[in-house]
């Protein structure tokens, strides 16, 4: 949507079955996919993908990384390599709507070892530039963890998923939360 030439980069080499998901995705979506295989160098790939977008006059590059755990250090530290190497214009949490709390602790400690892994060598710290929340359909009135997500960052949701199919991913429209939390209470 939105008239924007995309490159999705496969960068998630480490579980099974993740290229050939998103090759699946890429192909309904009619978006070209950058793949080199599994195993390799998640910020090497992104680079790549990078440089192919760039001489191909694209505007836009999807990173699809791995899951992380955010107490895990050598993902997490996977992840601040691509971004030390690659210095995305945005990075994006996605998270499960439905975990509640949960969630907002996922993103506290991932946006920490973001900022304590990103700022080693002297390079100025990266955080979380924003949040995707999946499942928000299952929430109903309860989007508090959503509100202390954006409280704790400083970072807006930018989209949520409301069900399984492509035009289910939405920008967040604040006015109708609101309106479902005041019917509710």
């Amino acid at each position: 949507k939105g008239n924007l030439d995309v490159l999705i980069a496969a960068c998630d080499t480490f579980r099974a079955g993740a290229v050939e998901q998103l090759r699946t995705h890429s192909r309904c979506l009619q978006v070209p996919l950058f793949e080199r295989g599994y195993g390799k160098d998640a910020a090497a790939i992104a680079r790549e993908a990078l440089a192919t977008a760039r001489q191909e006059g694209r505007d836009v590059v999807l990173i699809d990384t791995a899951g992380r755990m955010q107490d895990n250090e050598p993902l997490m530290r996977s992840l601040a390599k691509l971004v030390a190497m690659n210095s995305p214009d945005m990075i994006l949490f996605v998270g499960e709507a439905l975990v509640g709390n949960d969630a907002v602790d996922q993103l506290k400690k991932f946006n920490q070892a973001l900022v304590d892994l990103t700022a080693l060598g002297g390079r100025p710290p990266r955080t979380v530039d924003g949040i995707i929340l999946t499942k928000f359909d299952t929430v109903d009135d309860k989007v508090g963890a959503a509100l202390s997500m954006v409280y704790i960052t400083g970072q807006p949701v930018v989209f949520v998923g409301t069900g399984q199919k492509y035009p289910n991913l939405k920008k967040l429209n604040g006015s109708s939360v609101h309106k479902a939390h005041t019917v509710a209470s």
